[in-house]
């Protein structure tokens, strides 16, 4: 897949509109149609997108993703399309009303063959642009236009909306048939206050990425990713309450079930895949190092039970 950052003239294309937050089950089908559409047709694929979140310019808002940017544009090269147009949510495209947004840009640039996008996409100033406004140009601009339809899964509406919900609430085990995959945090192993480890229960800690959903504090089970290799893990996040430290600080601490080794400075991906309890406050170490156990007898049940979610 080639990425551009800027607009050029590439023509006759099956483009789709969409930011495409966390890539999920239901942008993928809209991805795949325009692909699909290219190969039957003999011509390219493209995702018309912008590098930050519309919000983030029209609200002043730090992004609050729920994959990492890198992650959302190889899981939209994954689907099979060829071009990714990453724009600049910038006044010159904010102050651009629907119409001449298809005109100015997509047709202008691209004269696109097909145009794909979900049912809930909008575009334009003032969200005036939607599936309606492509539909009645099609004929005008010689472009095919499709709306894919709600996708759901088990009644729910596949949404980054419900999965930012779900991460929020910490109802973890709802989000994979959803995402396609656990909510998860990646980044490199810090060096902690090695609490955990006087009380036997060392941890590989990470600082929660700033632009990434914050996910409900408490314990989880979990899984850690490092090296190709997926272990059990029990998974806290929070600010400590019980260590009085950090107040401000939003840390995630890896227990990594029977694992002896030393992953300081290493890059690991933690998947959340159920959460356990709410953060609480321990009187001392040793209330928290009893309840610990208790996690992670309750960690280790679950793995038991669910073996192939290491695979």
């Amino acid at each position: 897949m080639q990425i551009f950052n800027k607009l050029d003239y590439n023509p006759d294309l099956s483009i789709c509109l969409g930011f495409f937050d966390g890539v999920h089950q239901g942008h993928k089908v809209v991805l795949k149609n325009a692909v699909n559409l290219a190969k039957q047709n003999n011509i390219k694929s493209a995702v018309i997108t912008f590098k930050e979140h519309p919000l983030c310019y029209l609200q002043n808002r730090i992004p609050q993703y729920i994959i990492p940017p890198a992650d959302r544009i190889e899981l939209i090269a994954a689907q099979g399309i060829d071009y990714i147009y990453l724009l600049d949510f910038d006044e010159d495209i904010a102050d651009l009303i629907a119409y001449d947004y298809l005109k100015e840009v997509l047709v202008k640039y691209f004269k696109p063959k097909f145009i794909t996008t979900g049912f809930n996409h909008f575009f334009g100033a003032g969200k005036k642009g939607d599936a309606s406004l492509l539909r009645s140009y099609q004929n005008e601009y010689g472009y095919k236009y499709f709306e894919i339809p709600p996708i759901t899964y088990d009644n729910i509406l596949i949404s980054s909306s419900k999965i930012r919900q779900f991460i929020t609430e910490g109802s973890m085990e709802n989000i994979k048939n959803l995402l396609g995959s656990h909510f998860y945090i990646k980044g490199r192993v810090i060096t902690g206050n090695r609490i955990g480890r006087t009380i036997s229960f060392p941890t590989a800690n990470l600082k929660y990425p700033e632009n990434i959903i914050k996910a409900s504090r408490g314990v989880y089970i979990g899984v850690v990713e490092f090296d190709n290799c997926k272990y059990p893990s029990v998974v806290n996040l929070g600010k400590r309450p019980t260590l009085k430290e950090d107040a401000h600080n939003l840390l995630l601490e890896a227990h990594i079930l029977n694992f002896e080794g030393n992953i300081y400075d290493k890059d690991i991906k933690v998947y959340f895949l159920k959460k356990i309890r709410n953060e609480q406050k321990f009187l001392c170490l040793t209330d928290l190092k009893s309840q610990i156990v208790k996690d992670e007898n309750i960690a280790k049940k679950f793995f038991e039970q669910n073996k192939t979610v290491l695979n």
